[in-house]
């Protein structure tokens, strides 16, 4: 039987870190908070912009390629996120603590992606940032591969699978805590980090070759109560 204390202790950090500190990232109707950096306009404006509202979601058309960011830097936090890939299996991701744009292969801002491609959700992707995870070699490969920049070992492979099929909604909820990230998958713990270089950055979103849709961004801040009942 949990003691009065724990029960009270916990009774605290709900009233603490309520849904009404939650704010919607994304209003329904267009970019408001949020910026473009996609290298392809920079040479001509005209380009098509990868991000658009459609029937109140935002949606990533793939191409070309680049992010979606927002102005604001955030730091400890729960940030959930519906997406789906309405057609055919693609590719996509989440990056937060995001920071210096174009790091990583003149398009990459310095990061840590929490990937959304099909099959492999859930997966840490290291750019020019760094995290670690139990059984690393398993997960991560040969030692010696390891790095944060073009060309080394910067795959983490999640947990487990838990994506719903293609076409239907998934919700990916990613927990950044100090200098860990956890991420669940429609329900599912699918990755858990910890010692990430950074613990602060924007939030941003990926035009990486294929349509997405998002219909829910929302952010919760995590109190410090909230959080030393975590760790």
């Amino acid at each position: 039987m949990k003691t009065l204390p724990f029960l009270l202790l916990l009774f605290l950090v709900s009233c603490n870190n309520t849904s009404s500190d939650t704010i919607s990232l994304f209003n329904g109707t267009d970019l408001s908070g949020w910026h473009i950096d996609v290298p392809a306009m920079d040479a001509n404006p005209d380009t098509l912009n990868p991000f658009i509202v459609r029937d109140g979601m935002l949606v990533s058309l793939g191409t070309p390629g680049g992010h979606i960011i927002t102005d604001e830097v955030y730091s400890n936090y729960r940030l959930e996120v519906e997406y789906r890939f309405a057609g055919t299996p693609g590719n996509c991701g989440v990056l937060v603590h995001a920071s210096t744009t174009r790091a990583l292969y003149g398009m990459f801002p310095q990061s840590l992606e929490v990937q959304m491609q099909h099959g492999n959700a859930g997966d840490f992707w290291c750019i020019v940032e760094d995290i670690r995870v139990d059984s690393m070699e398993v997960r991560r490969g040969p030692k010696e591969n390891w790095g944060i920049t073009e060309g080394k070992g910067r795959n983490i492979k999640h947990l487990m699978d838990a994506e719903n099929p293609v076409g239907e909604w998934n919700t990916m909820v990613v927990e950044c805590v100090e200098d860990e990230i956890k991420v669940w998958v429609n329900g599912e713990m699918v990755n858990h980090g910890y010692d990430c270089t950074a613990t602060k950055g924007q939030i941003a979103l990926q035009a990486e070759g294929s349509e997405v849709e998002f219909r829910k961004i929302e952010l919760t801040p995590i109190t410090e109560m909230a959080d030393s009942i975590q760790r």
